[in-house]
């Protein structure tokens, strides 16, 4: 599970929620949070020691000391980078690229717990996998809006941005309106990253019959090209050869000739 929040002042009111789900959906207990000497911790003393939960910091400077929690953030954030990076999308997109990789995460085996995913050891069930798609992809949704005319399209171009929290469908992004929604009639296209679909334009080359050129073709015709050496590109020497070529070429003119 993963929450992504504007400011550290809401973190208190988090924290709680997440003990109060924990206690009611495992019947488990919170005994002991670990955690740096952040400033949003504080307003949390009185409630740690009402609940008698042990609240434990590193020392200062010293993030090994939580090391377990500093490694899966890195983890997350390389993941999440790579998403990204794959898609072509802009910054603003990165809290759905990390809520995605927690998706993932929670459900990609691990050596660590014998093979089970994290999904598998919390819930003590088997993940589906039928709702996988490719982050960042182009997606078509069916267009709901009542308002619409009935030549209206059907369906809103979009891209595919995550899986939305207790919601059986899919979080999508409209391209031309810019909008964040969730439907569950969605036409995955995934081949296509409208993000990065311009520059795969721009680097596409057309021939004279409007064929697209393989650029590696072009590099050999241009590797031949280049490789070809004319006698005005080897100087002195060049000139004699061409002085000899032209009086070969002339014997051989005046000899037909006498034929």
């Amino acid at each position: 599970m993963s929450i992504l929040i504007e400011n550290k002042n809401v973190v208190p009111h988090i924290i709680k929620q997440f003990f109060a789900m924990v206690h009611r959906q495992h019947n488990k207990q919170i005994k002991i949070l670990r955690s740096d000497n952040g400033t949003e911790f504080r307003g949390l003393k009185s409630y740690f020691q009402e609940s008698g939960i042990l609240h434990q910091t590193s020392i200062r400077y010293t993030p090994q000391q939580n090391g377990r929690v500093e490694r899966k953030h890195r983890h997350i954030l390389k993941v999440a980078r790579a998403l990204r990076f794959q898609a072509n999308l802009p910054l603003k997109f990165l809290g759905e690229c990390i809520l995605t990789v927690v998706y993932l995460i929670n459900r990609t085996p691990s050596m660590l717990l014998d093979g089970k995913t994290p999904y598998d050891v919390l819930f003590d069930a088997k993940p589906a996998y039928t709702q996988i798609r490719t982050f960042g992809y182009l997606c078509y949704a069916l267009n709901e809006n009542r308002g619409r005319d009935k030549f209206d399209s059907r369906s809103r171009k979009c891209i595919f941005v995550g899986y939305p929290y207790g919601k059986k469908g899919w979080e999508v992004y409209d391209i031309e309106t810019e909008e964040y929604f969730v439907s569950q009639n969605v036409k995955f296209t995934e081949d296509i990253f409208p993000f990065s679909s311009k520059e795969k334009i721009s680097e596409t080359h057309i021939n004279e019959s409007g064929w697209p050129v393989d650029p590696i073709d072009e590099c050999e015709e241009g590797n031949e090209s280049t490789n070809f050496a004319t006698t005005n590109d080897l100087g002195a020497a060049g000139a004699t050869l061409r002085n000899d070529v032209e009086r070969i070429q002339s014997n051989e003119e005046v000899h037909r000739a006498a034929n």
